[in-house]
């Protein structure tokens, strides 16, 4: 599968953007997706992730209650949707898929096979 992310840009604090990642070559439906950022100068993070199925989620605390993740089966589109920027969430953001692991290796970078090219997401303060 190829993965495509998009939506990435410069926004104030406090400001929202929802980033896209456009599949192709396979369905979502059959593969866990998830999405990691690499802010300047450090390693990637994980910031949320998203069982095949579309029904069960893990977010990285910190997170949990200004990004939301989602998928749109029909545009085979995987979203991450983020609220009440801050400046450190400046990072490139990485979309990524793996067909089908457990749960709990959802936040593991090295589990997932398929990335797409990273979209950047500036937050100015």
């Amino acid at each position: 599968v190829q993965l495509q992310a998009s939506g990435g840009g410069l926004v104030q604090a406090g400001g929202s953007l929802r980033l896209s990642c456009a599949a192709s070559g396979g369905t979502l439906s059959g593969y866990s997706m998830a999405w990691f950022r690499q802010p300047p100068g450090k390693g990637r993070e994980f910031v949320v992730g998203m069982q095949w199925t579309g029904g069960t989620t893990k977010y990285a605390a910190a997170l949990k209650d200004r990004f939301t993740i989602s998928r749109d089966i029909t545009k085979n589109t995987l979203y991450l949707q983020m609220n009440s920027l801050k400046a450190e969430d400046t990072a490139v953001y990485y979309c990524a898929a793996r067909s089908r692991i457990i749960y709990l290796m959802l936040g593991e970078p090295s589990v997932y096979n398929y990335w797409g090219q990273g979209t950047q997401v500036t937050v100015s303060s």
